[in-house]
């Protein structure tokens, strides 16, 4: 039978739940445990597919296709498992199913359908599904205990502890012990609060995770034990990490977390093996330099819009041993007179997904500066696009190029709709999502980056590179060098003639991990270095600006 825990927050959201069950499944995995992970988030959307990156950061996609999360992205990151579409259970697909069966007229034989217990008996069928074959399956509730919304999944989980045993579950509590500037003290009133409102719904916290900016005093401690009722080595202290993320897990193991997690669980206690990650943090805390990369694109007030991009960058500095500096240079100010203001100084220009029209010329400016001026370049996606549109407009000759998504009467629409979405009104999951084949091209810069010429990477898309205009791009010295497994879609472009000139359909980003850098990233890092080489003036050292 499967073990499960719980990770509910109180006090405030984005407190550090899914990091927290990100770093207890890397220390669990590394336990050799098989790990599951799961996101509940409460709101009534069936998937984050369609909610704007203002709200919700990034979208992120598994294998399966799914649009999920962008805590899914940790898990990915911190666990290295793929996920898939019961990874994430929203309030949207819990209710959707349960109406659905209630309109098939035979699944519930004529009853009232209520909350309890058909909408809980929907989550945890979906939570035991899924865990069907792990030794432990972690499940993140999102919001905060006392929200609305949430209520149905907490009883779920109530419940689900009277259905496997109450030896197989494990619940955590993530909360805020916020610090008063005024009297100078940690304030434990809040996290009282807050696990009294858990309570309220029949369940009592095994493991508290207090998130605070300074170390918890012995009467802090003593004063959460009481009111809480936990012994004090289940409380764990989350200082705000000013470092990196992936310092967590260590911090947390130092603690104790992962035997507190096991001895609830009574898996006893099994050796810990984190060479790979203690290796990994080694070449992040050890740099032997620095290098800056310039992110262009339109969310840059808004770094969660492009959570993995900015991950996948770090990793490909970790492989190489650097510590990199992404300038985030917003696409909408990037103009001919403005450009070499915002890229003079970068050894690298990346620009990744997205869409709609906003900004969409500063994109195919910045691509042509990095094109003329050898600066090494990555395309993402949308990043793909655009790059094709500038190569046609200012190598091919063709005045006016643009994508049909930005100028349905473009003269030259290089990009267009892909067939299958042509006439797609429903955009809610729609697009082409998950992971597809690619084939290289032999001798291509894609195939010695991939050491392989068959590679699997993840979509989501409803433009295409228009077949209309393959001849003329490759007249002008543009290399198709991945496609479809049929050859009818464009997956990835290079310019021989260039240093390192890069852009895939899909997006790189979610396969890579801290302690495995994708190929593309790790590659894009290693050319900016060279660049930097040959042009020291843009060398950045970030030890001296951070002291």
């Amino acid at each position: 039978m499967p073990k499960y825990v719980f990770v509910t927050g109180g006090v405030v959201s984005g407190i550090g739940k899914g990091i927290t069950a990100a770093s207890l499944g890397r220390l669990l995995k590394d336990r050799g445990y098989r790990i599951g992970l799961i996101k509940v988030d409460p709101y009534i959307n069936v998937d984050a597919g369609l909610m704007n990156p203002f709200q919700h950061g990034e979208v992120y996609v598994t294998d399966d296709g799914s649009e999920t999360d962008l805590d899914l992205g940790h898990y990915e990151r911190f666990v290295d498992e793929p996920l898939c579409e019961l990874s994430n259970i929203t309030t949207g697909k819990i209710y959707g199913e349960v109406i659905r069966k209630e309109r098939d007229g035979d699944y519930y034989l004529g009853q009232t359908v209520q909350v309890i217990p058909h909408i809980t008996d929907e989550i945890k069928d979906r939570i035991k599904a899924y865990a069907a074959d792990k030794d432990i399956c972690l499940v993140e509730i999102g919001g905060t205990v006392g929200d609305i919304e949430g209520l149905p999944f907490l009883e779920a989980i109530r419940q689900l502890r009277t259905d496997v045993g109450a030896g197989n579950v494990c619940y955590i509590h993530v909360t805020l012990i916020p610090w008063l500037p005024t009297v100078g003290e940690l304030k434990t009133k809040p996290t009282q609060h807050s696990v009294q409102e858990l309570r309220r719904v029949g369940i009592s916290p095994d493991i508290l995770v207090a998130r605070t900016s300074y170390p918890l005093t012995v009467d802090i401690r003593k004063k959460l034990s009481l009111f809480c009722d936990l012994p004090p080595n289940a409380i764990i202290e989350a200082i705000d990490a000013h470092d990196s993320l992936y310092e967590i897990p260590m911090r947390m193991e130092e603690q104790g977390i992962g035997d507190l997690v096991t001895d609830v669980l009574g898996l006893g206690r099994r050796p810990l093996n984190l060479t790979g990650w203690r290796e990994m943090l080694d070449r992040l805390n050890n740099p032997t330099g620095s290098v800056r990369i310039a992110m262009v694109g339109k969310y840059m007030n808004l770094h969660d819009a492009y959570l993995s991009v900015t991950e996948a960058i770090r990793h490909g500095g970790i492989a190489n041993r650097v510590q990199v500096e992404i300038k985030y240079v917003d696409s909408e100010k990037v103009t001919d007179q403005t450009v070499d203001e915002y890229l003079g100084d970068v050894c690298g220009v990346l620009v990744p997904g997205g869409f709609g029209d906003r900004g969409i010329e500063g994109k195919i400016r910045a691509i042509r500066y990095a094109r003329e001026n050898q600066v090494p370049y990555l395309g993402l996606c949308l990043g793909l696009q655009t790059a094709v549109i500038e190569f046609a407009r200012n190598v091919c000759g063709l005045e006016g190029a643009n994508s049909k998504e930005f100028d349905d009467l473009t003269p030259h629409p290089v990009v267009i709709y892909l067939k299958e979405q042509e006439y797609v009104t429903r955009l809610g999951g729609t697009m082409r999502l998950g992971a597809y084949p690619c084939i290289l091209k032999a001798g291509s810069l894609a195939e010695r980056l991939y050491g392989s010429r068959e590679i699997s990477e993840r979509h989501r898309h409803r433009y295409e590179v228009s077949n209309a205009y393959r001849d003329q791009l490759v007249a002008g010295g543009l290399s198709l060098c991945g496609t479809s497994p049929e050859g009818d879609l464009v997956e990835m472009i290079e310019l021989p003639s260039h240093p390192f000139f890069i852009a895939s359909q899909f997006h790189p980003e979610f396969k890579s991990r801290p302690n495995r850098a994708h190929p593309l990233f790790r590659g894009f890092i290693e050319a900016a270095l060279t660049h930097q080489a040959a042009n020291p003036h843009k060398a950045c050292d970030l030890s001296a600006q951070e002291a």
